[in-house]
């Protein structure tokens, strides 16, 4: 058989470039796939960790950090990334099975169950509180009780007098504004545990231990402290709520409150307080208000914290910080760290200050 010049080129420039395909030419290689987020097991005490060194952060100001938490009265701080511990410290008589209260902090395990009620079908946050613990709930005007919905109680806009203590009981709770009206920091809000109470036919108590607490696996309890129901864990319990939030309520691969709720709950609410959602409060926006107050102060929540960070605040300076850009669930539980405070306090700033010399 004869083949022509062509034929034999072609030939040639054929099994040339099979031959370089599978020499030691450099490859490109396919990029390193992203850390998975981390959950701890539900049943133990196991908990992955992962190094300072691991993240390139600032281990000379670790103990200056350290020595800080304890001047300030802390007594359990972690720092979770990516839901693996990066720090884990107890301080002041404290230990890693103590509990402690969660005070104002505690507001978010409300705003999380009451979404697994409406992702369950149980209640919708746009009815009003009357539809489910009926009429009468409050000393003021049917047509005025009749405007208050289960959300205005996430958002904090009931329009309830905040000036008249903690005691939600109907005589106490008295007409200052229309529901959505005004923005204003009270007890109030404990009402929806009531709603979902009703909703569920079951007690507080039961549908939360079983939607949530032994979901994620928590410990803690519910405890009555005058008209409060206060929340106590350990400062993991509330690492690992932290972190069930900050996955957009995902664990492992349970979808335990709807990621539409929490990403709808980290977000401003109303057009009141820009850094308030359901209950949590928000960095990075342009002013806030502040509990017992109506003045609308300029600038971020917390200056020196990242912006895109929200966060529980309860009083004594419990706190729950979470950065999505970050990956970080920042927890710090604690007897006050300067004055007595229902929420922000001038330790947030300060603590970023702290913060950011570790992490940057």
């Amino acid at each position: 058989m004869k083949f022509s010049s062509l034929s034999v080129l072609l030939f040639i420039f054929i099994l040339f470039f099979d031959c370089s395909s599978n020499d030691d030419s450099p490859q490109i290689e396919d990029p390193t796939p992203e850390e998975s987020m981390y959950f701890p097991p539900i049943s133990s005490e196991m908990w992955d960790t992962k190094t300072l060194s691991e993240l390139g952060w600032n281990e000379s100001n670790l103990q200056p950090l350290l020595t800080y938490l304890e001047e300030k009265n802390t007594k359990g701080f972690m720092i979770l990334h990516n839901g693996k511990i990066v720090i884990e410290f107890y301080m002041n008589e404290h230990t890693s099975t103590t509990p402690w209260y969660w005070a104002s902090a505690g507001k978010t395990l409300t705003t999380a169950v009451t979404g697994i009620a409406q992702d369950e079908g149980l209640l919708d946050i746009n009815d009003k509180v009357s539809d489910y613990i009926g009429t009468g709930w409050t000393s003021i005007p049917l047509e005025k009780e009749n405007l208050i919905t289960n959300k205005n109680l996430l958002s904090m806009t009931s329009g309830l007098d905040d000036t008249t203590g903690e005691d939600i009981s109907a005589e106490n709770l008295q007409y200052i504004a229309d529901a959505g009206d005004r923005w204003a920091y009270h007890g109030v809000f404990l009402k929806l545990q009531d709603v979902v109470s009703s909703a569920s036919n079951q007690t507080w108590n039961s549908y939360f231990n079983t939607k949530l607490k032994d979901k994620i696996g928590m410990t803690g309890a519910w405890i009555p402290i005058g008209d409060l129901n206060v929340y106590w864990s350990t400062t993991r319990s509330m690492a690992r709520f932290g972190l069930l939030t900050s996955a957009n309520g995902m664990w492992e691969d349970n979808q335990i409150v709807s990621q539409n709720f929490i990403i709808e709950a980290t977000n401003t609410s109303q057009n009141i307080n820009q850094a308030y959602g359901y209950l949590w409060w928000l960095n990075g926006k342009s002013s806030y208000h502040l509990p017992q107050s109506q003045f609308e102060f300029p600038g971020e929540l917390i200056p020196n914290a990242p912006s895109d960070m929200y966060c529980a605040l309860g009083r004594d300076d419990q706190k729950i910080y979470i950065v999505p850009s970050k990956k970080l669930v920042i927890i710090r539980m604690g007897e006050s760290a300067e004055d007595e405070n229902f929420a922000l306090s001038n330790f947030d700033n300060e603590l970023w200050e702290q913060i950011n010399l570790l992490i940057n």
